[in-house]
């Protein structure tokens, strides 16, 4: 099998992987603090920390759907300074599929009164994207599972939406919604750690095809309500506290150049809280994009044996952030 149809393979994973993980949600929701509804459609909604209360373990099974089941996520013990809290760690040997292929958000859900950015391998399904067009990310799946960070649950102008351009049936749709200010909503964000540091590499021209694993770190904060300075935790969380390792098979002199362009001290907007950035701006759009990527990045060669290093965690400014007292 060659390195594209093994790739292929992979990618046709993704949504069934998924569909795996939901029913798992949907079998015992009792034991997930989930709802589970059927849309008039009949695709099916997963409430995992909107008006569900969600919870840890719907948080890592929130983020292994996002990942398509191509990598571990889960929980860990975490020090910011004296204070005992926790972390997302995420493992994958299929970075390109499973987080740029599936857990990025970039697909925008528009329908009605409805926005949302769309994750999960659904996007592979509709394959609507401009990093589609670089990048062979395209399945076409019998059924297809997208994610959404939202303060309100989709209904059925959504659904219609998403399978009209996935092209399956409406109840070969899973859809599963948290809000950022949840429990779940904090786990499936810290779990972008591996991804954001893909999406500034491929922003910065580099070909994610050589890199061929990921590891991650990244604090999950205390959750808080309110929707924007939600939003600032979980960004400060990555942007100040989120380390990923990846292992590349390239040039040396290709890495060296890279790695110090991938933290997000790269970006003219670091060394401020999100919250205050967003405040500022009014928009994500206007913030400098390179600021959305872990504080320390650590590239290992696959080819040579050599390992490079930039950036460096905040805890001053995680502290602040989080509301240590």
């Amino acid at each position: 099998m060659t390195g594209p149809e093994r790739l292929q393979a992979i990618i046709d994973k993704l949504n069934p992987g998924a569909w795996e993980i939901a029913d798992k949600l949907a079998a015992d929701p009792d034991r997930y603090g989930v709802e589970v509804h059927t849309l008039g459609n009949g695709s099916r909604l997963i409430d995992c920390g909107v008006q569900a209360p969600g919870g840890l373990a719907a948080g890592v099974e929130f983020a292994r759907a996002c990942l398509g089941g191509l990598a571990e996520v889960e929980v860990v013990p975490w020090l910011l300074g004296d204070a005992p809290l926790s972390a997302c760690r995420v493992v994958t040997d299929h970075p390109l599929a499973a987080c740029i292929g599936s857990q990025y958000a970039g697909w925008k859900i528009e329908a009605g009164k409805f926005f949302a950015m769309g994750s999960g391998p659904a996007r592979a399904a509709a394959a609507a994207e401009p990093l589609h067009r670089n990048y062979p990310l395209r399945a076409r799946p019998e059924r297809a599972v997208l994610l959404l960070e939202c303060s309100t649950l989709p209904g059925d102008e959504v659904a219609a939406l998403v399978t009209e351009r996935c092209s399956v049936h409406p109840e070969e749709l899973t859809i599963l919604a948290a809000a950022t200010g949840s429990p779940a909503g904090s786990i499936q964000i810290a779990a972008r750690v591996v991804e954001t540091a893909l999406h500034k590499m491929m922003e910065l021209g580099f070909d994610l095809r050589t890199v061929c694993s990921g590891v991650g770190l990244c604090p999950i904060p205390p959750v808080i309500r309110d929707p924007l300075k939600a939003i600032g935790r979980t960004n400060d969380a990555v942007l100040y506290g989120g380390e990923t390792h990846l292992a590349v098979d390239a040039e040396d002199e290709a890495l060296a150049a890279l790695v110090g362009k991938i933290p997000s001290c790269a970006s003219r907007d670091h060394g401020r809280l999100f919250y205050d950035l967003f405040k500022q701006y009014g928009d994500f759009y206007k913030m400098d994009p390179l600021l959305f990527s872990p504080a320390r990045v650590s590239l290992a060669n696959l080819r040579t044996g050599s390992l490079f290093s930039a950036g460096a965690p905040a805890p001053d400014l995680l502290k602040k952030s989080f509301g240590l007292r």
